[in-house]
């Protein structure tokens, strides 16, 4: 229903807002901080997580050897590579020597992994675009617009202006903004040895690296509070989850009423069977978000070895409307790696599926876990899931998050050689 977060809106003096209005990021980052507060225990328990060196995301706790085998681009899926690197250029070329040096970090440098979806900067990697120049910024997103597909640039800039509308509904426009986002480059933008690109604030994170053509786009989490903007210059930006919202209760039409209570690990979003800790405060339901680069995550759900063809089929439409943020080539090889582990695939959920219901499903195989959940009220005031906050996570398990696992070959190849 458009407009119905409206209803939630915290009155202006509440403390929730009124205690950090007119902060700027670096005073709110260390507000966010303080022990013993509910920002502050975030920070406490992501922190040691961000130091473990990087293995990847596993369903057991043991890498798969073999799963991300290197290899170039094949015909027809390739990355745009020389676009991307003509936007990287003229993003560097704008910048002075100081920020320059700031913004470029060597490609496997773990500062891929400082990325995070909260408002409050937890780490100021690369460049902080609201501090930028107009033409900084633009760069930026130019960059953004010739490395993913339209659809993907087109959701990654929604979600930022849905931020800063966000920001202007709340009157916190320090704290949430348009620009409310870092920027980083990895290794030297280069036709054919690996090098990427990271950008990272509220709501929004991509993780992008291209090597001899190929491209890994994860981590990846967009969300949005509220799920669209009713008013003001973009007016009209609305229902940025739809696709992966209708294409998860199509799985679940296609499952006969057993699978459903398979694939229906718990009924409630915050049920009573669920193990201490299943909810975490910030991630809700989520397991694959910010700081999770080495989390074992066991299968659940139903097995798509199991289903019917078209249950089958409509697994794989998940999947689609992830990766729909790569060009077509790289989506095409991605989709097919997906499809390749079919049979090892896993369809999990919780919560309701009837219309109106709010839900988390994740998806799950040795190359790809794909998460979306409904979360709680954090710049409004309601304390269950409703519809119009969507969290959404991509990643690559068994250690090609970031192209890791590519990267690594790459230089072992060349030191070989």
């Amino acid at each position: 229903m458009a407009g119905e977060f409206r209803q939630y809106l915290f009155p202006h003096d509440h403390p929730r807002l009124a205690e950090v209005r007119g902060m700027d990021p670096y005073a709110y980052r260390e507000h966010a901080r303080t022990p013993g507060t509910f920002t502050g225990g975030l920070v406490e328990g992501w922190t040691p997580l961000y130091l473990a060196p990087f293995r990847g995301v596993t369903e057991d706790g043991t890498l798969r050897p073999g799963v991300h085998r290197w290899e170039p681009a094949q015909p027809g899926e390739e990355a745009p590579v020389a676009a991307m690197v003509a936007a990287a250029e003229t993003l560097l070329a704008l910048l002075p020597d100081e920020d320059r040096a700031r913004v470029r970090l060597p490609v496997d440098a773990p500062e891929w992994q400082t990325w995070a979806n909260p408002e409050f900067m937890q780490f100021d990697t690369g460049l902080r675009l609201e501090f930028q120049p107009e033409a900084v910024r633009e760069a930026a997103l130019a960059l953004v617009r010739a490395s993913l597909s339209p659809e993907g640039a087109g959701l990654v800039h929604a979600a930022m202006l849905v931020n800063g509308f966000l920001g202007d509904v709340v009157d916190l426009p320090t704290v949430l903004g348009d620009w409310s986002y870092n920027v980083a480059l990895y290794g030297t933008p280069d036709p054919r040895a690996p090098w990427g690109w990271q950008l990272y604030g509220h709501h929004c994170a991509v993780n992008v690296l291209v090597v001899e053509g190929r491209m890994v786009v994860s981590p990846v989490f967009v969300g949005a509070e509220p799920d669209e903007i009713d008013g003001g210059p973009h007016a009209g930006v609305a229902h940025l989850f739809a696709d992966r919202i209708d294409a998860g209760l199509a799985v679940m039409a296609a499952l006969t009423p057993e699978q459903r209570a398979a694939a229906t690990v718990y009924e409630q979003m915050v049920d009573p069977a669920m193990p201490p800790g299943r909810v975490h405060p910030g991630d809700e339901r989520h397991l694959a978000g910010a700081f999770q680069d080495n989390r074992v995550i066991p299968v659940e759900g139903v097995r798509c070895s199991e289903l019917s063809a078209e249950a089958r089929a409509r697994v794989l439409d998940v999947v689609a409307t992830f990766v729909r943020l790569l060009p077509g080539g790289p989506r095409a090889a991605r989709m097919r790696e997906v499809e390749a582990h079919l049979d090892e695939t896993w369809f999990s959920w919780i919560g309701g599926h009837a219309p109106g219901d709010v839900f988390y499903y994740r998806v799950q195989s040795p190359v790809v876990v794909a998460e979306l959940d409904h979360h709680c009220g954090v710049f409004l005031d309601y304390d269950t899931p409703k519809p119009f906050h969507v969290h959404t996570v991509l990643r690559t398990p068994h250690g090609n998050d970031y192209g890791r696992a590519w990267v690594r070959q790459w230089q072992e190849r060349g030191a070989a050689r």
